[in-house]
């Protein structure tokens, strides 16, 4: 699970990616609003942690703008704020979670690991990730977007690692079936993704996780 935390306190941002990555998420920090467009420009994440009081562009400000910009991902905010009005705009804004500070740090874990963890498991390949919960594809870090067939296909063989998944199964998942049409599918998958496809003759395809 990929986070982005924003805290513009370094020895509390510290502390806190020291203790998420030790229960095992992949953690980036920024100290200013305006570091948080420079990183999610290139990058998805799972999960934001946003301060509201940081300097340049302020937390409100930062969720603001990712959910004008299609950015859905889920938010919590911690704030030293805790009058009302605060925290019904952060709700307004699209904030799924408030903490308010000082906060016990277990609290945080705690609150991440039952509302917000995928409930699916990555497939690892080389430097592809694959959740087949949530049929999300990323590779170093960055998600790939693929048409719907080429995604089928690739679900079909991926979650099938080291077995050979049948020329007719995947023939079934294009508009128009036929073996040239499967081939020229999954070249254009093994180019957009850097895989390798095994073709087992007069049987299929495999993907091997060597």
């Amino acid at each position: 699970m990929k986070i982005l935390l924003l805290e513009d306190d370094k020895i509390l941002c510290d502390s806190l990616k020291e203790l998420l990555e030790y229960e095992g998420y992949d953690v980036d920090k920024a100290h200013r609003g305006t570091e948080v467009f420079d990183l999610t420009f290139p990058t998805v994440y799972d999960l934001y942690i946003l301060d509201i009081n940081v300097p340049d562009t302020d937390g409100f400000d930062v969720l603001s703008a990712l959910r004008e910009a299609g950015d859905d991902t889920p938010a919590i905010y911690i704030t030293a704020l805790t009058d009302i009005n605060s925290i019904s705009r952060g709700f307004e804004i699209g904030a799924e979670d408030y903490i308010k500070k000082p906060f016990d740090p277990e609290e945080l874990i705690i609150r991440i690991k039952n509302k917000y963890e995928r409930t699916g498991q990555w497939i690892v390949l080389g430097d592809i990730r694959y959740d087949p919960v949530s049929r999300v594809i990323e590779k170093e870090g960055k998600t790939v977007i693929l048409g719907e067939v080429q995604h089928n296909l690739f679900h079909s063989l991926i979650t099938e690692q080291n077995k050979i998944v049948s020329s007719y199964t995947l023939m079934d998942m294009l508009e128009q079936p036929s073996a040239n049409a499967l081939r020229v599918n999954l070249a254009k998958l093994k180019n957009k993704l850097g895989i390798e496809i095994r073709n087992i003759r007069g049987q299929g395809y495999m993907i091997e996780n060597v």
